[in-house]
C-alpha cells in the first residue's frame, strides 16, 4: 500500500512542478499578447482594456494560482481568438491523435513482434542482419522525411491513398480510415525500428532458458515454443519502453499530424503558439503532460497484470 502512496505523490508533485514550469515558460513569452490581439493600429487604453479583461494586469503568482485552480476542476480557461473554452477545442483534437497514436503503437507491435522474432531466431544468419539493418535505417531517418517518402510513393506515385486531411469516423469510416493509413503508417515504422530492438533482445534471453530447451527437447518447434515462452518475458520489456518512449510517440504524433494536416493536439499546439493563444497553449501543453503521466501511471500498474513476480513484491510492500 505504501507502494502505491508513493507513486501517487510522485504524480501529484510531478504535475505541479509541470504546471509551474508551462505557465512559467508561456508567460515569459516576448511581446503583449493584447497588443497582439489588437494589431499595431490600436491605442494604448484598447491594449489596457483587453489586458484587464484577461487578467493580465495582476500580479504574476496571483495569474497562476487562478489558472492552476482553474484546471483542477476542469476549465482550462477561453481561446483569446475563438473565445471557445479550450476544453472544447482539445476534446475533437484529442480524438483526432488517440487514433493516430493508438493504432501507430498497435501498428508498431505488429511490426515489432515478428521481425524481433526472427532476428532472434536467425541471428547468426543474413535474416537476422538484414532485419537489425533495416530497424536501424528505419531509427535513422527523421519522422518528417519518412512521411514525406510515404506520401510520395503511395500518394504521389501510386495514387492509392489522399496525401493529407482527415475526415471523422462518424462521418464517413471509409474515408477516415483511408486518410489515417499512411500517417499510422509512418508512426507506425518509426516506432516499430526503436521496438525490435527490445523485441530481440528479450527473446534472446528466452532462447537460453531451460524452459525454452525443455520445450524443444519434447518435439515444439523453435518458433512456436518461443511464442508459448517468450511473449510474455518480451511484453515486459515492450510495455517499459513504450512507457519510456510515450513522449517521443506523441512528438512523433505531432509531426506527424503537422505532415499529415491531420487536425489533432499536435496541429492545434502549433496553431496557438503562431496565434499567441495563451490559453490553448498552456492548456494543450498541460493536458499532454497529464495524458502522459497517466499512461505512465497505467504502465507501471500493468506490470502488476504482466509479472506474478511484480505483484508479489506490491502485496509484501
Amino acid at each position: 500500500m505504501g507502494r502505491y502512496l508513493r507513486r501517487l505523490g510522485i504524480f501529484a508533485v510531478t504535475l505541479l512542478g509541470a504546471s509551474i514550469l508551462i505557465f512559467a515558460v508561456t508567460a515569459a513569452l516576448p511581446g503583449d499578447i493584447a497588443q497582439v490581439l489588437l494589431g499595431t493600429d490600436a491605442t494604448p487604453e484598447r491594449v489596457e482594456a483587453l489586458r484587464r479583461e484577461y487578467g493580465l494586469d495582476r500580479p504574476l503568482p496571483l495569474r497562476y494560482l487562478e489558472w492552476l485552480g482553474g484546471v483542477l476542476t476542469g476549465n482550462f480557461g477561453i481561446s483569446h481568438l475563438s473565445r471557445q473554452p479550450v476544453l472544447a477545442l482539445i476534446g475533437p483534437s484529442l480524438a483526432v491523435t488517440a487514433w493516430l497514436v493508438g493504432l501507430g503503437i498497435l501498428g508498431a507491435l505488429l511490426i515489432a513482434l515478428p521481425a524481433g522474432m526472427v532476428a532472434a531466431l536467425k541471428r547468426r544468419h543474413w535474416q537476422g542482419f538484414a532485419v537489425n539493418a533495416l530497424a536501424q535505417l528505419g531509427m535513422a531517418i527523421p519522422v518528417f522525411f519518412g512521411g514525406m517518402l510515404i506520401v510520395l510513393v503511395f500518394s504521389g506515385w501510386l495514387g492509392w491513398l489522399p496525401p493529407n486531411g482527415y475526415v471523422p469516423l462518424r462521418t464517413d469510416p471509409v474515408q477516415w480510415a483511408r486518410h489515417l493509413v499512411l500517417p499510422v503508417a509512418t508512426l507506425a515504422v518509426v516506432q516499430g525500428a526503436v521496438l525490435i530492438r527490445y523485441v530481440r533482445s528479450a527473446f534472446v534471453e528466452v532462447l537460453s532458458e531451460d524452459y525454452y530447451r525443455t520445450a524443444r527437447a519434447i518435439g515444439w518447434t523453435p518458433a512456436a515454443a518461443l511464442l508459448r515462452h517468450g511473449v510474455r518475458n518480451a511484453a515486459v520489456s515492450l510495455v517499459t519502453v513504450i512507457g519510456l518512449q510515450l513522449s517521443a510517440v506523441l512528438v512523433g504524433a505531432i509531426v506527424v499530424e503537422y505532415v499529415f494536416g491531420l487536425p489533432g493536439l499536435g496541429w492545434l499546439l502549433l496553431n496557438a503558439v503562431g496565434q499567441r493563444d495563451l490559453f490553448v497553449i498552456q492548456g494543450t501543453v498541460m493536458f499532454l503532460v497529464l495524458a502522459v503521466l497517466v499512461i505512465n501511471a497505467l504502465v507501471d500498474f500493468s506490470y502488476l497484470l504482466i509479472d506474478p513476480r511484480q505483484r508479489a513484491q506490491g502485496e509484501i510492500g
